[in-house]
């Protein structure tokens, strides 16, 4: 999957001659957090947030700064920062600097970029035109749709234990050698020896990924590698 599979097509987006009022009124209306800013022809020219407006005079939350301090911070930041509290155009307090992706970006390039730059929306671009825009919950949404997908897919015992051992089988951590699977009704027994307390919760996951599957029953044995000594030898729980 790509940008141009997840994205919000036709954005709201505002014009960076707008004032920040209707800026944060188009925001609490529509329930979203940021907005792309585009000029006259449809060409992206920044992005305004709530962050953006967080420091802002009229609440009380401007920078402010000791007058010893103030005087070895260069006038052109103190000046930048008075506009940004001050102004009321969004062309003052948008970003300019936008992270953007193509309609092809794949969805690891832009969770990448999400995590990295620590934002929350990544405007789509065709050339310079704004298309689309990939947000966090965009990507909640795919998720939320796969899961359902899964959670309804496959009630058959015999396939959901082969879709089990499918995905074990893949998993460097997992040795399906000895290992007892049981399934009834999409209720799925594991059995077996482990010797590392988090094989037996990524087994869990694992299990419980698979389509059809309704629970998971832990009958796992932990054992000390070297010694060969028992750990939990009733260790026995209902997940």
């Amino acid at each position: 999957m790509n940008a141009a599979d997840v994205m919000t097509r036709n954005p709201v987006t505002v014009r960076s001659d707008l004032p920040i009022l209707a800026a944060i009124r188009i925001m609490l209306g529509r329930g979203i957090s940021g907005l792309p800013v585009v000029d006259l022809e449809g060409d992206m020219v920044g992005m305004i947030t709530e962050g953006d407006l967080l420091r802002r005079a009229e609440i009380g939350t401007e920078k402010r700064r000791p007058d010893w301090l103030a005087f070895f911070t260069g006038t052109d930041r103190l000046a930048r920062e008075y506009v940004r509290s001050h102004s009321r155009n969004v062309a003052d307090l948008m970003t300019r600097d936008v992270v953007s992706v193509s309609e092809d970006a794949s969805l690891d390039e832009i969770v990448r970029l999400m995590l990295d730059r620590r934002i929350k929306r990544i405007p789509v671009l065709r050339g310079t035109k704004l298309v689309g825009l990939v947000s966090r919950a965009s990507l909640l949404r795919l998720l939320a749709g796969l899961l359902d997908v899964r959670a309804e897919n496959g009630h058959d015992d015999k396939a959901i234990r082969e879709r089990i051992f499918a995905e074990l089988t893949e998993q460097l951590w997992a040795r399906v050698e000895g290992m007892r699977i049981e399934c009834q009704d999409g209720r799925v027994t594991i059995g077996g020896v482990i010797t590392d307390e988090w094989v037996r919760d990524a087994l869990r996951v694992a299990v419980e990924n698979v389509p059809g599957v309704k629970g998971v029953k832990d009958d796992m044995l932990l054992i000390e590698p070297l010694t060969g000594t028992v750990l939990d030898p009733v260790y026995q729980r209902q997940l």
